[in-house]
């Protein structure tokens, strides 16, 4: 009994730092209690997941959404669903410490559903380049992981000065981003694909249209005679059946087979975004 009461402090102190919180207040203005140091986390975006495993913390993920793709090894991890219709029952399941959530993707009657069940959830907003570096910022609080958070962002902004700086003076050809043909969908002034091209050294011929996602007439895009055409890699929509087209054979960059071609990351508002960066950069400016 001597030793048990001796050890009885040191129990209680460990309990106590085990079961230690603060309160934040996360990208939505929610202030929020979440634990010290949680080890068990919820990605429920691919984005977010992405940005934990740069930030060195892949390890402590024990639930993600489907189609996470980066990076690669985050695919063996156990799925809640979807992004927009999770399965509460599968959270619950896996007795999170805390989830993480992209208020865009994530709406807020699944965030209230959440809280509901005595989970606590952690909102950001990563909109644009500036707002992947906030959220990382963010993230890194909720998580306790502050000290990674930086190191992460010093590293991701030494990478896009690179490119800044490469690109620089190099001109600054045209580029018209084909997200769909029917009907014909563009990024316009607002989405994260306009910044990028703009970073990457180049200029969105659609980059004064107010939505982020506009739908456009092929006349638009002929009066502006873009000098590439960027597209995403895949099935859908490739060069061979724009060019088998008369319409778009109007188009000087159709006729002289003049694309770009990017992957998902060029959509995700993490660290893989700035490979697609790099990328984008060298076939812009070779």
């Amino acid at each position: 009994m001597k030793h048990l009461w001796r050890l009885t402090p040191a129990l209680l102190l460990f309990c106590s730092i085990a079961h230690a919180s603060h309160t934040v207040t996360d990208e939505a203005g929610r202030t929020i209690v979440v634990p010290d140091h949680p080890h068990r986390l919820i990605a429920l975006a691919p984005s977010i997941t992405d940005t934990l495993y740069a930030m060195g913390c892949g390890d402590d993920i024990v639930g993600v959404t489907d189609y996470t793709k980066y990076p690669p090894e985050a695919t063996k991890k156990h799925s809640v669903g979807g992004v927009i219709n999770p399965s509460l029952e599968e959270m619950v399941a896996l007795k999170p410490d805390l989830i993480l959530a992209i208020g865009e993707l994530n709406n807020y009657d699944l965030i209230h559903s959440i809280e509901r069940l005595g989970l606590t959830i952690f909102v950001v907003h990563p909109q644009g380049i500036a707002g992947i570096y906030r959220s990382i910022e963010s993230l890194g609080v909720a998580i306790h992981r502050e000290e990674q958070a930086s190191a992460l962002i010093a590293r991701l902004r030494t990478r896009e000065h690179a490119v800044r700086e490469r690109v620089s003076g190099k001109g600054t050809p045209s580029v018209f981003f084909l997200l769909w043909t029917d009907p014909l969908m563009t990024a316009g002034r607002g989405a994260f694909v306009t910044e990028l091209i703009a970073a990457a050294g180049g200029k969105s011929i659609t980059d004064d249209l107010p939505n982020d996602w506009p739908r456009v007439s092929f006349e638009t895009i002929l009066s502006r005679q873009p000098d590439y055409l960027l597209m995403m890699r895949g099935p859908q929509i490739t060069a061979a059946s724009l060019q088998r087209q008369t319409t778009w054979q109007k188009l000087d960059a159709v006729r002289k087979g003049k694309f770009l071609y990017e992957d998902d990351r060029l959509e995700y508002p993490s660290p893989a975004a700035f490979d697609a960066l790099e990328d984008l950069a060298k076939q812009l400016h070779p």
